[in-house]
């Protein structure tokens, strides 16, 4: 028997560089939950106005945005204001997470390995930069996911338009020491027992090429071992340091790391994602499926961890 949830609302779209994918996400999560007779309807945040969002008087959201305006804490803010329950991490642990920088620094403060970074504010820190973490490094924007604006930078020359590249996304980038190894991602599911991490999933783009938005949204030759094929010892070891990290962001629901280890099998942190793709190909239904869990079990069981946070 489905548990009775009344009028859900699936908020998707909105309006930061990774619409597309937000949209494919939504209209997933909506038919899945439609499937298990809910009362559900999507709601297009970069099309709609908060105004039609109290009058749509959802009794519960599933946040399907990704990137900034959805991911950020701002729709948790004001769902707060609403008192919506909704799915997810909370304002401060959204806005947190979303940060890079903030989050890197965290992690850092708790004993947890990230790559080393520098902000840049132009051309006076590229010098700085490639000196400080050596080259190739990475060049980011701090507030984007899907690695939006993200380049590999292999020579000096190559910096100005790295630097260039990413403050079109955000007026905050940083350059990130690049790290060679297994790039690793690990998903989070939070319930009524606690935090439970899927099976680690091990990607592997062709010709080992950056895991971008090309390769983690539209390629077919992008593979994904799950469960990855680790040491037993190793993946307990995983599962530790990802649940810290998520703890330490005080994030809530669900939420997915991403890792690189390296030849000494040492788990570096790379982000946090508190509202991870949902697409055909996204990781989190991967992991999942590796467990047992259909597609919409897995947005029920999401939905169940709805909570209004103020």
């Amino acid at each position: 028997m489905t548990i009775s949830f009344g009028k859900v609302g699936v908020l998707y779209g909105g309006q930061s560089s990774e619409r597309e994918v937000s949209l494919i996400s939504g209209k997933n999560i909506f038919n899945a939950l439609k499937s298990k007779g809910l009362d559900v309807h999507l709601f297009d945040t970069g099309i709609n106005s908060l105004a039609d969002l109290i009058e749509a008087k959802f009794s519960v959201v599933f946040i399907a945005l990704h990137g900034r305006f959805g991911e950020d804490g701002v729709i948790q803010g004001i769902l707060d204001l609403l008192g919506i329950p909704y799915t997810g991490s909370g304002q401060l642990s959204s806005s947190i997470s979303i940060n890079k920088i903030i989050t890197k620094k965290l992690w850092k403060y708790e004993g947890l390995l990230t790559p080393d970074f520098m902000s840049l504010s132009g051309k006076k820190d590229f010098s700085n930069a490639c000196d400080f973490l050596g080259l190739p490094l990475i060049v980011k924007p701090v507030g984007e996911g899907s690695t939006v604006g993200t380049t590999v930078v292999k020579l000096y020359d190559d910096m100005d338009k790295a630097y260039i590249n990413a403050s079109v996304f955000n007026n905050e980038v940083f350059a990130e020491k690049l790290i060679v190894g297994r790039e690793l991602t690990v998903s989070i599911i939070e319930n009524s027992s606690g935090i439970n991490v899927l099976p680690i999933i091990e990607i592997i783009t062709p010709d080992n090429r950056c895991y971008d938005y090309e390769s983690k949204y539209f390629s077919k030759e992008t593979k994904y071992l799950c469960p990855a094929k680790l040491p037993l010892e190793l993946n307990n070891d995983l599962i530790k340091i990802c649940k810290k990290a998520y703890e330490v962001i005080h994030c809530k629901g669900w939420a997915r790391i991403d890792i690189i280890l390296d030849k000494f099998n040492k788990a570096w942190l790379l982000e946090i994602n508190t509202c991870p793709g949902m697409t055909i190909n996204s990781l989190m239904p991967i992991a999942a499926r590796a467990n047992g869990i259909n597609y919409e079990d897995l947005c029920l069981s999401i939905l169940s961890m709805a909570s209004f946070k103020k």
